[in-house]
């Protein structure tokens, strides 16, 4: 008998279907669970069972939420605090752009699946070979991520509330350090992390001069600093000389 090998195959050398499932399921849980975090840091911040849960059903983006919500505990606006949330929200519009190619989904289903454009829901159907795999691998991914995210969520909060203040337990730190345990793995270029560190001293030189909230929006312009750094250093090295290390003429 031949060798079972460890990803399945189909005749023409893509994943089979159980193998897009497997990796989907994968992401969903693995990402799903860090709701917990999220339940715990809201309630911490204020918010009641019910804020917390509907927030989860109808924002549905991790990274948004812990912004709303870390304004929020730190005294924040709360439309300063919605318009962050709301920033870093608008990068699934794009995410959005790509996959309705690849999706190619009826007009009836749009709405609803516009719902699960995440960074998770986005990496994984990006990784497929065809569409079939596309439509599997977003689907079982925003699904179950969907799910776990609402269910853990809600334990949670309920967790928190049981507990009275999450300070006295350092579980008020929970969420940003889930958040950063995502964001580091996609740091894989000198660029990301100059933007990422640029980011981080812009939020904290701003903290303590302007109204919470207001850092989080200020920090976004560290990514055109270093594109027009990058694109300065780009323009002086096409204009010198090759070997001789003179300017070429004008």
């Amino acid at each position: 008998m031949a060798e079972q090998t460890a990803t399945p195959v189909i005749r023409d050398g893509t994943k089979a279907d159980s193998a897009v499932v497997r990796d989907a399921l994968g992401v969903g849980i693995a990402v799903g669970l860090s709701g917990f975090a999220f339940g715990v840091t809201s309630a911490g911040s204020g918010l009641s069972l019910l804020q917390t849960c509907v927030l989860s059903l109808l924002v549905f983006t991790g990274a948004s939420q812990f912004a709303l919500v870390g304004a929020l505990a730190a005294g924040g606006n709360p439309f300063t605090a919605a318009a962050g949330a709301f920033f870093l929200g608008t990068r699934n519009a794009f995410y959005g752009l790509r996959l309705s190619q690849l999706l190619a989904l009826p007009r009836a289903a749009r709405p609803f699946a516009a719902h699960w454009v995440i960074d998770e829901t986005t990496a994984v159907a990006l990784a497929q070979p065809t569409r079939r795999a596309v439509r599997i691998g977003f689907t079982v991914t925003g699904l179950t991520l969907y799910v776990l995210w609402n269910l853990t969520t809600l334990l949670g909060a309920l967790g928190a509330e049981a507990l009275g203040d999450t300070a006295a337990w350092g579980l008020d730190a929970a969420g940003p350090a889930t958040f950063l345990a995502l964001l580091a793995p996609m740091l894989r270029t000198a660029t990301e992390g100059a933007t990422a560190a640029i980011a981080v001293l812009l939020g904290l030189g701003l903290l303590p001069v302007l109204p919470a909230g207001v850092p989080v929006l200020a920090a976004a312009l560290a990514a055109p600093l270093v594109l027009w750094a990058r694109g300065r250093r780009m323009t002086g090295t096409t204009g010198q000389a090759g070997p001789t290390g003179r300017e070429d003429a004008r």
